[in-house]
Formats: structure tokens, sequence, C-alpha cells
């Protein structure tokens, strides 16, 4: 299968005068500049899916990390600016320190 693939789409004018712009200042040809912004959108997107999943309980917030692509403590402090409240509550805590107490225990 291809590395890349070639993907068309009608853009409205002003889009495509902003497109200039931005080719201009970047020094950049278009597909470059494209590929570039839609990356950006894309990892942006993401990060705001997998936070709004985690904010519904559907994922944990490592997931929604790993999902997004980005680290834990990038998902963190992306919900806190997002003021997504935090998914854990004292029967997680308590789990936890099982988990750590067995860990100790073991040693």
């Amino acid at each position: 299968m291809k590395k890349e693939q070639m993907v068309g789409t009608r853009l409205p004018q002003h889009l495509v005068r902003d497109l200039r712009k931005i080719e201009e200042v970047e020094q950049s040809d278009r597909s470059t500049v494209m590929r570039k912004l839609l990356a950006t959108a894309v990892a942006d997107w993401k990060l705001e899916h997998c936070a709004k999943l985690y904010g519904e309980r559907k994922i944990t917030l490592a997931r929604a990390a790993h999902e997004a692509g980005v680290s834990l403590w990038e998902m963190i402090d992306y919900t806190r600016r997002k003021k997504i409240p935090a998914q854990y509550d004292l029967d997680d805590f308590e789990d936890d320190l099982k988990a750590i107490r067995s860990r100790l225990a073991s040693r």
C-alpha cells in the first residue's frame, strides 16, 4: 500500500487566499502547507475528542492520552485547561493503594 494518498477538495475563495498568504510566509508550496495544517487540525481534533470521551467516562485518562497521541501529562494539562473534571473517585484511590501495597509487599 502507498504511504501517501492523493486527496482533493474544493475550497471557498477566502480559504484559498489564506493559503496563498501562508505559502508566502512559510516560503513553501501548497501541498506542504496543506499537509502541515491538516496534521495540526487532526491532532487537535483527536485531543479534543479523546478528552471528551474521558469526560464522559467512556475511556480512561491513560487511554485518552494514548489514542490522542500525547503524553499522560499533556492530557492531564489539556483536561485541566478545558475544565473537564477528573474521573478519579475514592474507589479508584483505594484500588491504587491496594496495588501499591501489593507491589511493596512482593519486594
